[in-house]
């Protein structure tokens, strides 16, 4: 049989999820929590490869195994062996040919900001912190120009290695309340840093740093033309999306609502 699992993780002390060599990661976590109440070596499928980092509402992860425990058993199990940082929330049985990642229709990222001129004291491993002043009305306007298909070639970092920078941006949307801005992006997939760069040109176009507007940067094809790398702090992975005969709730939609700013 296949399981699926939803997990949540605050990525600060993490070298990202994937599994590395002198690092410490989600994916190692995991692999030794699974091992340690199946006495089993087993190797997980994930949803998204999330950086250094970078936080998670909702990636999802999927293994094989002939290992009978009840949902709850599986879900206490392997949270049992886990740091405070990392927690398991759901579980889905799915077919035998289910791939948390090939079987993603899309993902959803949100980024969060914080604008004031006092520092986010209690949000700082969770926000980018910015005192500038922000044309929220500018920033919204950009935003919906990344929308449909495009060559993010602006939008990836130097060391990204996929072969394919052409992505469908399905899903824009901008939210403030106080003083903190969530942006949130959904794409059949992402380029390295592409989020992180996204928000950080739309940041310097907001505060007139930038004259260019973010079509003329996609067409630029060229990553001088876009904005900084914002840190990874504020950037969390809300999900994948899949074919809604699977039954997996794995998408937070709405950031605000889950952090309960």
């Amino acid at each position: 049989m296949r399981l699926a699992f939803t997990l949540e993780y605050d990525g600060t002390d993490f070298s990202g999820f994937q599994l590395q060599k002198n690092a410490i990661t989600i994916q190692e976590h995991l692999e030794k929590a699974i091992k340690e109440i199946t006495a089993t070596d087993i190797k997980i499928n994930y949803s998204g490869r999330t950086d250094a980092g970078v936080h998670a509402i909702s990636q999802v992860f999927d293994f094989e195994t002939e290992i009978q425990r009840d949902d709850n058993s599986w879900i206490r199990g392997i949270n049992s062996n886990l740091p405070k940082s990392i927690a398991v929330k759901n579980i889905f049985h799915v077919p035998t040919d289910f791939n948390s990642r090939f079987s993603a229709l899309e993902r959803r990222y949100a980024y969060v900001i914080y604008n004031s001129t006092n520092k986010p004291l209690f949000f700082d491993k969770f926000s980018h912190w910015i005192t500038n002043e922000i044309d929220l009305d500018e920033m919204q306007i950009q935003l919906e120009m990344f929308l449909g298909e495009h060559n993010f070639t602006s939008f990836r970092s130097s060391s990204c290695n996929s072969k394919n920078p052409i992505k469908k941006v399905s899903f824009v949307d901008m939210k403030t309340i106080d003083n903190f801005i969530i942006v949130t992006i959904a794409a059949n997939a992402f380029l390295q840093n592409m989020v992180r760069i996204m928000v950080g040109t739309l940041i310097d176009i907001a505060k007139q740093e930038n004259k260019l507007s973010i079509m003329d940067i996609l067409k630029k094809e060229d990553r001088v033309y876009a904005g900084k790398t914002l840190p990874a702090s504020g950037l969390f992975f809300l999900g994948p999306s899949y074919n809604e005969n699977l039954n997996i709730e794995s998408l937070e939609h709405n950031l605000f609502d889950r952090l309960k700013i």
